[in-house]
């Protein structure tokens, strides 16, 4: 007995993919109102929670690689939004700090996308649901990877 080739609609890693490129188009009119891609927002994000992180830090937040990031912070200091520093104690390590002009885009940023209100401001607990159950997916992935 052969076993069929797989379905595009039956796979639950194109599920995912097809739904985080669904997601990214329908959030690229505020990136464009912020002036960053996707990519480029996360890490702005993740400073905003937590300023003056160690590029390390960050793509452990964001599961990059120091080559992916990298492009990036040097695109966010172009744009003068962070400044990358040597760190003072350990001078392997380059810290990334907020400009003013980088803290300033923060409140632009608290914008929730139209998309996002139409689809879940009345089920926000279904929303919460379903990122948890990707972030185990993702969390249990990671975990057999290490």
């Amino acid at each position: 007995m052969t076993e069929k080739p797989a379905n595009l609609d039956d796979l639950l890693c194109f599920a995912v993919h097809s739904a985080a490129h669904a997601i990214q188009r329908a959030n690229k009119p505020l990136m464009e109102k912020l002036g960053l891609t996707y990519p480029q927002y996360l890490v702005m994000v993740v400073l905003w929670s937590e300023d003056n992180q160690t590029v390390g830090s960050i793509g452990d937040r964001l599961f990059l690689e120091s080559s992916t990031l990298t492009p990036l912070l040097k695109r966010l200091q172009a744009a003068g939004l962070v400044q990358r520093v040597r760190d003072t104690t350990d001078e392997r390590q380059v810290r990334i700090q907020l400009t003013e002009q980088g803290r300033a885009l923060a409140e632009k940023a608290k914008q929730t996308p139209e998309w996002y209100r139409h689809t879940f401001c009345e089920k926000s607990d279904e929303a919460k649901a379903l990122r948890d159950s990707i972030t185990r997916l993702r969390d249990s992935l990671v975990q057999k990877q290490d």
